[in-house]
């Protein structure tokens, strides 16, 4: 059986194919430019990520994941926060508000073919305060997270509703990423 290279350097990816029973062969940060064509719309973007990423981290001999996850409000697709400006700025656009959670994921098969799979999740944050926000962002959870939050930890108690996948919302959608290996031939547990 080829072995599995997950195209990706984030911890929460690793920590969550775990949880398939899965421990790739090889973990590979996929070195791409992330930054959205004029008039891409979220879900396009986020399809289009994974599959460049998967792309660039091919290894003919294995199997190749790659994920990409998007938080977008409408049609605006909201930063990785870097600086807490910006994760001010998303946490007080999605504050009482609906968004979605486009979390993409393609599998490169060792024969070349691609499969991909888009989980979409709507989430839901209560009405947020200055202080809310204020005490969010000076707790750190939110630096290079899409939208400026990270839903597995404070955020989570700052989240109202949410209807599809906690683990896409993570970072990788386990239920989408599972079905994709079964139906390209990769064991699993």
């Amino acid at each position: 059986m080829p072995a599995l290279v997950l195209a990706s350097a984030s911890p929460r990816r690793r920590e969550l194919i775990a949880r398939l029973g899965i421990v790739p062969a090889r973990v590979t940060a996929a070195d791409i430019d992330e930054t959205a064509l004029k008039g891409e719309l979220p879900r396009d973007y986020a399809m289009r990520m994974a599959r460049e990423k998967a792309a660039a981290a091919a290894d003919p001999p294995a199997f190749v994941l790659a994920g990409d996850t998007v938080v977008a409000v409408g049609r605006r697709i909201l930063p990785k926060a870097e600086d807490e400006e910006t994760a001010r700025r998303c946490l007080a656009l999605i504050s009482g508000r609906r968004h979605r959670v486009l979390s993409a994921i393609a599998l490169r098969a060792p024969d070349g073919t691609v499969r991909e799979r888009l989980s979409e999740t709507q989430v839901r944050f209560k009405r947020l305060s200055e202080e809310e926000i204020a005490a969010y962002v000076a707790g750190g959870e939110w630096h290079g997270k899409a939208g400026g939050y990270a839903i597995q930890g404070a955020a989570e108690g700052l989240i109202a509703w949410i209807a599809g996948s906690h683990s896409g919302v993570v970072g990788l959608p386990l239920h989408e990423t599972r079905a994709l290996l079964k139906a390209a031939g990769f064991a699993i547990p």
